[in-house]
């Protein structure tokens, strides 16, 4: 199956979109630097076509530069979800694996196993490494086109409304950790952590 070419307004469309969610979830989120921001993208599904069918290489480089250069101007690390080809391995900047004590594993994504995101993160990344799982560390993070995020996100995971609820033709699923609440009736909260 051939990858799919995107015209250049078309891109540019998706790259402002998803620098907006990326954005507004680290905003949203109230994400450090240091933390760790996980992305599941279907560029089919961008692309208005059924997940896993219509490949774009364009169309992921211009999510992953929105995102990226959103997460980059807050010092927040990205981790790029593979596809199920590859058991949604995730590819991290070896920094952020040794920062969360991940353990590395050897898999190079393609386009048509582990998709075109993650194929794109590997290329673009300083020093890419490919690691099984993130030990539910994540913060938050963004799951473009029905791609299933939240097993990579620490408890407890909850819904994050945005304003952007589409990157292309792909609805966006947003999601943040929030601390787990302990005590009972008379146990007072921190607002900030809500």
């Amino acid at each position: 199956m051939e990858l799919i070419k995107v015209e250049e307004d078309t891109l540019e469309q998706i790259r402002r979109e998803a620098y907006q969610a990326a954005s507004e979830v680290c905003e949203a989120a109230k994400l450090r630097a240091g933390d760790l921001f996980v992305v599941g993208c279907s560029t089919s599904e961008v692309l208005g076509e059924k997940i896993g069918t219509h490949s774009s290489l364009d169309a992921a480089g211009a999510l992953f530069a929105g995102i990226h250069q959103a997460l980059q101007e807050r010092g927040i690390w990205l981790a790029a979800q593979c596809c199920e080809h590859l058991g949604r391995a995730l590819i991290v900047e070896r920094e952020a694996c040794e920062k969360y004590r991940l353990e590395e594993v050897n898999v190079i994504p393609q386009p048509k196993a582990g998709g075109s995101f993650a194929t794109t993160a590997y290329r673009e990344f300083t020093d890419p490494v490919a690691v099984e799982t993130l030990q539910q560390s994540a913060h938050a993070g963004i799951d473009i086109g029905g791609t299933l995020i939240g097993m990579h996100i620490r408890p407890v995971v909850v819904p994050l409304r945005v304003s952007t609820r589409k990157i292309g033709e792909a609805s966006i699923i947003c999601a943040r950790r929030r601390p787990k609440f302990v005590g009972g009736s008379r146990a007072v909260y921190n607002e900030d952590l809500l």
